[in-house]
């Protein structure tokens, strides 16, 4: 509370010398940087601080979203990625973290339901098709995710999420061959991936190869 109050005084005293853009990019860095430093009762009240400023911004609903979800608070982080969508229907991350949260709490209709509008809404969009592809991968649906991830991948074939998700998929339905040549491509796009060197290093150990032409 007393730091919020600090924040607001702050405000009071630097807003006739500042422009609300300048400020709500120092609450926000500042909101970041203390989320990664785990102080996130205090990253949530930069986000906040940031939020009064700006309170069209999807970006701040969003990590103020993530902010709730490290306090264990899910029925505020809902109500931010939600608000977050209505201002941003295509975020992908907001779309994956309600999605995520849905289905922590046993919410799977909600959670498809939500992705089957966001297809319809945007059927063009490669990360509606990818998270529709997540959900099916989470309920042991191997084919129906393949297909899935196939689909967002011919929309946008660089994006390593998917990529990687799709490689994973692969290794489940015993196809390490196919699985080597994501994570490769994942890697070339971006190297600064350790887990997925590690996977593709993994497969590599184990004598998988190229796949030959079908």
């Amino acid at each position: 509370m007393f730091r919020w109050l600090v924040l607001i005084i702050i405000v009071g005293m630097v807003g006739c010398n500042q422009t609300n853009q300048e400020l709500v990019k120092d609450y926000h860095n500042d909101g970041m940087q203390l989320f990664k430093m785990g102080r996130y009762s205090d990253a949530q009240e930069s986000f906040q601080a940031a939020q009064q400023l700006q309170p069209a911004d999807p970006g701040i609903y969003y990590n103020l979203g993530q902010t709730y979800d490290y306090l264990k608070r899910p029925y505020d982080a809902e109500k931010c990625y939600k608000e977050c969508i209505v201002r941003s229907p295509n975020h992908a991350g907001a779309r994956h973290a309600l999605t995520v949260l849905l289905m922590n709490q046993n919410r799977q209709d909600e959670a498809v339901k939500g992705i089957e509008d966001w297809l319809a809404k945007n059927p063009n969009c490669a990360a509606a098709y990818a998270e529709d592809g997540w959900i099916w991968k989470t309920a042991g649906d191997m084919p129906r995710a393949q297909s899935r991830y196939q689909q967002a991948l011919s929309l946008d074939p660089s994006d390593t999420r998917t990529l990687v998700e799709l490689a994973f998929v692969y290794e489940k339905l015993n196809r390490p061959d196919r699985s080597l040549v994501l994570y490769q491509r994942a890697l070339e796009i971006n190297p600064h991936q350790l887990a997925v060197k590690k996977d593709l290093e993994r497969l590599r150990s184990s004598g998988t190869s190229l796949p030959h032409p079908d």
